[in-house]
């Protein structure tokens, strides 16, 4: 298994290596208060690393919150349910309240 991943990020690096060495071309980028440069390859490399973050925090953004937001509810209505059968009569005889 362990040989298997570092084969993968080896061959990885050398299709990284030979992608920026094939795009070396620099690309001038203006944004209004500054112009900058880079080779394609990185200038590429870099949007495909901040489009990968910026999916991520949208997935986390729309999914993880949701999901915290259902545990919190589930949590809550356990928390009533258990109340309930606390106060149900007979309540000391039923292992269902977690004691």
């Amino acid at each position: 298994m362990r040989l298997g991943v570092v084969v993968l990020i080896l061959l990885f690096a050398a299709f990284g290596a030979t992608f920026g060495a094939l795009n070396a071309e620099r690309v001038v980028f203006d944004i209004y208060f500054t112009k900058f440069g880079l080779p394609k390859g990185a200038a590429l490399i870099a949007a495909l690393l901040v489009g990968w973050a910026l999916g991520g925090l949208v997935v986390w953004s729309l999914r993880v919150l949701r999901l915290k937001h259902e545990v919190r509810v589930a949590r809550r209505a356990l928390a009533e349910l258990r109340a309930q059968i606390a106060a149900a009569p007979g309540a000391g005889d039923s292992a269902v309240d977690g004691t």
